[in-house]
């Protein structure tokens, strides 16, 4: 069972307070209600005619009614005073709040981290396929030597792309190109061409 705390004099008394309040508000709401309900009931002939009789009644209703929205509004701010009491002088209950709200935030913490965790795992599990079946096939080989993943998959791309296709006017300059280097080799490998020219 919890033990009361013991409030500081100030307090307490400040809560005495709040209570008189309390209940001097509520008896004056009831009281003015239960007069304006006595003077709805209509009496027999007295001395004072009828028109000024209603007429007192009427002023003495207003009054009344005045009294009970005062105490409304006594009650409102009695409210809002208890808000702001509670808000600056109970630590314990706002220590209490925060402990609970970390506790909460610590749990969806560990959730969170527990599903980075597994998806990191099923990353790892999934990559270690990859590469077990991108090395078992021929895509990773490149004439005996094992490439890494990202130029293999350059490398075969280029396979199929439209710059390596065969292109008829690039022979051309490629055949057109052969003959020259032909006709020069000759001056380069026999040395009576240069002499001929010179007994010319």
């Amino acid at each position: 069972m919890a033990t009361q705390r013991v409030l500081p004099q100030s307090k307490e008394t400040l809560l005495q307070n709040y209570n008189k309040r309390l209940k001097d508000d509520i008896r004056s709401i009831l009281d003015n209600f239960t007069e304006i309900i006595k003077t709805a009931k209509v009496e027999d002939e007295t001395q004072v005619s009828r028109a000024t009789q209603a007429e007192q009644d009427h002023y003495e209703m207003h009054v009344r009614a005045a009294n009970i929205v005062r105490a409304g509004e006594s009650l409102m701010k009695l409210v809002s005073d208890l808000k702001q009491f509670l808000i600056l002088n109970d630590f314990p209950s706002v220590n209490e709040a925060i402990s609970l709200r970390n506790q909460q935030l610590r749990a969806l913490q560990e959730e969170c981290d527990k599903k980075l965790i597994s998806l990191r795992d099923e990353i790892a599990v999934d990559l270690y396929e990859l590469e077990e079946e991108y090395y078992s096939s021929s895509c990773g080989q490149w004439d005996g030597v094992e490439l890494p993943l990202c130029e293999a998959f350059h490398r075969r791309d280029s396979w199929g792309s439209p710059a390596t296709t065969s292109d008829p006017s690039v022979g051309s300059m490629e055949d057109s190109e052969r003959p020259l280097a032909q006709e020069t080799m000759p001056h380069h490998l026999n040395g009576h061409g240069s002499s001929t020219n010179e007994q010319s």
